[in-house]
């Protein structure tokens, strides 16, 4: 954000944003797809977003979250008692796809299975046997873009695994990375994409999480006149390193104002105050020589990493739905993947 000669912050249009999300510390603690659509209007208002990517190992992909958990319970016990006729709903269910009535939940799931979950099963087998043009033409007709079935799914389908949260995160248009099951795996693997970002002229960075191990990081970056935002629970660690920290609950129920997102004047001499009010960085710092140094540089962690995930809930309830891609379809041996797409 930059202040013009009228005295107001607005964005620079010309800025380009890219948002690195640690999603082993910070998961979301709410529905994924809203927490990275209000992640993404937040970064908008400092520039053009050229990227969003977000790290974490299969654990963070797994776990039940305890919202969800309670959300699967209170369902599950609405559907027993709709079942029984204890509770009539006021209106019908409606499915997403045809439109059809159902008195229960119940009976739209069981509808939903029987055919149009059927049929998408018949389309993917009908792909599996195509090839070439005739494959990429018959994808695009019936498989993609089918938006009102996966919708349906999303709502009536659970996963075999977790709760949909990479799909979700994709379809908010997220590049989701899983890495190896190792300590400090997700914490590498955002610092070299920061350092590709770099090598490509950004001019701000985002980082989603409040790990100190990224303190470093965030030096180089400053010292690359990159302006840098932490988004966490707490400005006591990353927070004090960057130019602007803004707290994670906020930016997921999207209570910041443009007055929160001005950032903090540099006291390191990498801003000047122009007669205008804005600020800008100086030239001198070769950014070809920092990114060498940062690809040279091995910094040593003390301790392991505690993960969000290392303790959770997980149902033992042994769902027949799998989800690939954002698609959501009956699990089959002998499907191929090809492409993305099964």
């Amino acid at each position: 954000m930059v202040r013009n000669k009228q005295g107001v912050y607005t964005q620079k249009n010309n800025n380009r944003v890219v948002v690195l999300w640690d999603l082993d510390n910070k998961p979301p603690r709410g529905p994924p797809y809203d927490a990275a659509m209000s992640l993404r209007r937040i970064a908008e208002k400092f520039g053009e977003v050229t990227d969003i990517s977000a790290y974490a190992n299969r654990h963070a992909f797994i776990h039940l979250p305890q919202w969800i958990i309670e959300e699967r319970r209170e369902r599950k016990t609405l559907d027993i008692l709709e079942r029984r006729g204890v509770v009539v709903p006021s209106d019908p269910y409606i499915c997403g796809v045809c439109g059809r009535k159902c008195k229960t939940n119940q009976d739209l799931r069981k509808h939903f299975k029987q055919l149009h979950e059927r049929e998408r099963q018949k389309k993917l087998n009908r792909l599996r046997s195509l090839k070439g043009k005739k494959r990429q033409k018959y994808k695009e007709r019936y498989i993609s873009g089918n938006e009102k079935y996966n919708e349906a799914a999303r709502n009536l389908l659970k996963p075999k695994v977790g709760y949909g949260l990479g799909s979700e995160l994709k379809r908010a248009g997220v590049f989701v990375k899983t890495v190896e099951d190792k300590p400090q795996a997700a914490d590498w693997a955002l610092k070299r994409q920061m350092q590709h970002s770099m090598s490509r002229g950004i001019d701000w960075m985002f980082l989603v999480s409040d790990d100190k191990d990224f303190k470093e990081m965030l030096r180089k970056a400053r010292e690359a006149n990159l302006g840098t935002v932490v988004v966490g629970d707490s400005n006591r660690g990353l927070g004090q390193h960057a130019d602007l920290w803004v707290p994670w609950i906020g930016v997921e129920n999207g209570e910041l104002t443009e007055k929160d997102l001005v950032p903090k004047r540099r006291s390191n001499e990498d801003f000047e105050r122009q007669y205008d009010g804005v600020f800008d960085f100086k030239s001198e710092t070769d950014l070809d020589n920092v990114v060498n140094e940062l690809v040279a540089e091995r910094t040593e962690f003390r301790g392991e990493r505690i993960s969000m995930f290392s303790e959770g809930e997980e149902e033992d309830e042994d769902w027949v739905i799998e989800e690939v891609d954002g698609d959501y379809f009956l699990r089959e041996e002998g499907i191929e993947e090809e492409d993305g797409y099964y």
